[in-house]
Parts: structure tokens; C-alpha cells; sequence
């Protein structure tokens, strides 16, 4: 089983930036898609941004230009940094990692605990 802790959110004013960290249990960027999802109150949980092994990266077309993932092997961490935010960005985010068959078929998802992200003023 892979573990996965989020840290790094906050209350940020509009406008202002954070970047949260998801630590791994051990390095799995080469097998597994990481991924943020966010959940705000009231709604479902939603994709932010994903990784891939290759390195390509995807965004939600409501973070786009706004948010970038990213990851360092060395620290078996994967980023979100985010930046411009605003009060619909609120939300509890939380690290994900999907493994993958040689046939693409997910076989394996985790979840971290999540990190609470508040903007407002």
C-alpha cells in the first residue's frame, strides 16, 4: 500500500498563493499518475491536476495558467503550486496516485488525508 500525506494549506487572500506537498511512502513516480483532486463544501470532489510518469502534466480548465504540478524523486514529493487564487478555490485538497496495467486499466488508487485550502479576505 502506498501512504500519502498532504501538507502546506492555509488562508490565503485572493490573489495570493500557496503551494501544497504530498510526501510518498516511497518513490513511485515511475509507476503511478499522481494527481490533486480538491472537494469544496457542498460539492463533489473534482480533478485540479495530474501527473504522469512520463512527466506530462494536466490541468482544470478553472486552474489553468493558475496552478502547476510538479514532483521531486529525491523526495518521493509531489507539488501543486497555486497561485492567483480565489474564494472558489476553496477547498480540501488531497493527493492521489493511480497505478496503471500495461494495458492502461486502473488497478490501484490511493488517497491522502488532505490539506485544507481557505481564500478569502
Amino acid at each position: 500500500q502506498v501512504q500519502l500525506v498532504e501538507s502546506g494549506g492555509g488562508l490565503v487572500q485572493p490573489g495570493g498563493s500557496l503551494r501544497l506537498s504530498c510526501a510518498a511512502s516511497r518513490n513511485i513516480f515511475r509507476l503511478y499518475v499522481m494527481g490533486w483532486y480538491r472537494q469544496a463544501p457542498g460539492k463533489q470532489r473534482e480533478l485540479v491536476a495530474t501527473i504522469t510518469t512520463s512527466g506530462s502534466t494536466t490541468y482544470a480548465d478553472s486552474v489553468k495558467g493558475r496552478c502547476t504540478i510538479s514532483r521531486d524523486n529525491a523526495q518521493n514529493t509531489v507539488y501543486l503550486q497555486m497561485n492567483s487564487l480565489k474564494p472558489e478555490d476553496t477547498a480540501v485538497y488531497y493527493c492521489n496516485a493511480e497505478l496503471r496495467s500495461l494495458s492502461y486499466a486502473i488497478i490501484g488508487n490511493y488517497w491522502g488525508q488532505g490539506t485544507q485550502v481557505t481564500v478569502s479576505s
